[in-house]
């Protein structure tokens, strides 16, 4: 996905592609950092009304070009999915920050094998690490 153009990975994701989906897509792949909201798209994009971003994001979920991180602030996120050669969305580490509440991407950091017991059918697989972001952390030894 890295090394194509964002109308072919939008239309080899079967996604019909118009004016706004391609302008949140390329928003998303060259703008955003990481971990974002609809709040976050909503802000970056504000002449795109709240519905179409929403449909939108779910189209690109739905489609395996974005997957759901739940860090448990409440707050839907999604985060660019990187593929391995089966389409298959590999799973990263996300970093979540319990002061500022952002999510970061450990993009080159996978998710570790975990022993299931026999039979069991993993269907999502998430990890978050919980703590202090250097930036807060920065703030707190300066108060």
């Amino acid at each position: 996905m890295e090394h194509m153009n964002d109308e072919q990975t939008l239309r080899n994701a079967g996604i019909r592609i118009t004016a706004v989906r391609l302008m949140i897509w390329k928003q998303i792949r060259h703008e955003m950092e990481g971990v974002f909201s609809l709040y976050d798209m909503e802000e970056a994009l504000p002449t795109v009304d709240r519905s179409t971003l929403f449909r939108t994001l779910t189209i690109l979920n739905d489609s395996h070009l974005l997957h759901n991180v739940d860090d448990g602030s409440g707050v839907q996120k999604y985060c660019v999915c990187h593929h391995d050669d089966t389409r298959h969305c590999m799973g990263h580490v996300h970093l979540t920050c319990r002061i500022c509440h952002n999510t970061y991407c450990l993009t080159n950091t996978s998710i570790p094998q975990v022993p299931l017991p026999e039979g069991f059918q993993v269907e999502e697989t998430e990890y978050i690490v919980k703590g202090i972001c250097s930036r807060c952390a920065q703030k707190a030894a300066k108060q």
